[in-house]
């Protein structure tokens, strides 16, 4: 039976690459986002379904709910839309960035697990099982200068799947978590710096590596994958020159030999 997925945060990024992932291997995608060009573009390069939908309204994440109880089942959710703004101290922090990524982090998981949780719990019924997977942050669990908003954005996301988790105890629906560390892609940090793209390529400078869309999309693609029985908690990945939030190595990685 083909499985079908949907797909947040569809447009650019790990979002993008989780589509290519899941379509490489067979899945039915519906690709959300809000950019709707971006959608059509990815639409006619993988055979996804491109919806259109703001995640942080009730009235787009009714429309989602309504066309995909219209067009097929629902096995898998795969939430990664998300996003930080600024590096502000806690002091200095716009009240508005806060509550921005509060919305697009936190809000947004909430209403779009509410609205799917019926047509997933359909899909367990007839198949094994159906997924929750959520894209988090190490920003989760390190706190980091600079860092507050999306710091307490991404543990309060990381709060709800896991609370999520145990309420779901005793049902094949499996609750998935996982949590990047540094990854380089197109938009995220030049959209937290407000498209400066030399404080944005800064971040980078020198670090051998760091992991990108498509290595985060193979690990969902695994966790979506593996057998029904078996559920990945928490992953926690990292570039090998990012050995915690605080330790990151650049310049060339060497083996200290004797």
């Amino acid at each position: 039976m083909t499985r079908r997925a949907v797909v947040t945060g569809a447009s650019s990024g790990i979002g993008a690459a989780t589509v290519r992932r899941l379509r490489s291997s067979g899945w039915e995608v519906v690709a959300v986002a809000r950019r709707a060009e971006r959608l059509v573009a990815l639409q006619a390069e993988t055979g996804a379904v491109a919806f259109a939908a703001d995640l942080t309204t009730d009235a787009d994440i009714d429309a989602l709910t309504q066309f995909l109880a219209g067009s097929g089942a629902v096995h898998a959710l795969a939430h990664i839309a998300g996003g930080a703004r600024g590096t502000d101290r806690v002091e200095d922090g716009e009240a508005s960035d806060w509550q921005w990524m509060y919305d697009v982090n936190v809000l947004a998981v909430q209403r779009l697990t509410r609205a799917l949780l019926p047509q997933l719990r359909q899909s367990a019924a007839s198949d094994s099982h159906a997924d929750l997977l959520f894209v988090t942050s190490t920003a989760a669990q390190v706190a980091y200068p600079g860092g507050g908003g999306y710091n307490a954005a991404k543990a309060a996301e990381s709060m709800l799947v896991s609370a999520l988790r145990l309420e779901l105890n005793g049902e094949p629906l499996r609750v998935v978590e996982i949590a990047p560390g540094m990854v380089y892609t197109e938009e995220f940090t030049l959209n937290r710096v407000g498209g400066d793209r030399e404080r944005a390529a800064a971040v980078y400078e020198g670090v051998q590596h760091p992991l990108t869309a498509e290595d985060v999309a193979d690990v969902i693609g695994y966790a979506l994958e593996a057998p029904g029985h078996v559920n990945l908690d928490l992953v926690t990945m990292r570039p090998v020159a990012q050995s915690a939030q605080h330790l990151l190595a650049r310049g060339p990685l060497r083996p200290r030999l004797s």
